[in-house]
């Protein structure tokens, strides 16, 4: 049956652990990451409890580690984390999930609130698109900031909505991990919450 579909969310469900914090220890090494996370745990405390936004907070990161990066530096360590550090990270039942999909015809996205740029470099050795948040580039350098919305919550559906028309597809199968997945979910008959665990 080819007019099925699969999103599949990536940190947390394809992934073990949260990549955003991977790719800048990749990148920065221990040390620096960790004294960074140190320097900004006053406003993690602050995102924890809700008084800062996702996307403020995730940019303030961001911004902190890769503000005024040249773009083509960072994609290359993107590109090396894709073939050296996210192997050990994914799950296999996650892997064996897409892999079935593929196999069955499905159309298979990824759908995931961190940067394609870390993302898409693995996802395109499977054939697979993907759908994610956008780092905004200046005179070629990383700012730190997002163009356009973080990839997460009601903008996964969004952003699938302007990539696919649903209305093609008898069934939809969606997996996610966490509350920002839960209106991507939502679009599916077949929804994994955590079925890769």
């Amino acid at each position: 049956m080819k007019n099925v579909i699969a999103f599949f969310d990536f940190d947390g469900t394809i992934t073990r652990k949260d990549t955003l914090f991977e790719i800048i220890r990749f990148q920065k090494g221990a040390v620096v990451f960790y004294a960074g996370m140190a320097l900004l745990s006053p406003l993690l405390v602050m995102f924890k409890l809700k008084l800062i936004a996702n996307q403020k907070m995730k940019e303030i990161v961001l911004k902190f580690f890769f503000n005024n990066t040249p773009l083509e530096k960072f994609q290359q360590q993107c590109n090396e984390f894709c073939s050296k550090r996210l192997p050990a990270l994914l799950r296999p039942k996650a892997l064996n999930a897409i892999a079935w999909h593929q196999a069955e015809g499905h159309k298979v996205y990824i759908v995931t609130a961190s940067a394609e740029n870390w993302v898409a470099p693995w996802s395109e050795t499977l054939g697979i698109p993907v759908l994610g948040s956008r780092l905004e580039v200046k005179n070629g350098h990383v700012t730190g900031l997002l163009t356009g919305l973080n990839c997460n919550g009601n903008e996964k559906v969004c952003r699938i909505r302007e990539a696919v028309h649903l209305t093609t597809f008898q069934t939809i199968y969606a997996y996610g991990d966490s509350s920002g997945d839960r209106e991507m979910l939502a679009l599916a008959q077949h929804r994994g919450f955590r079925a890769f665990e």
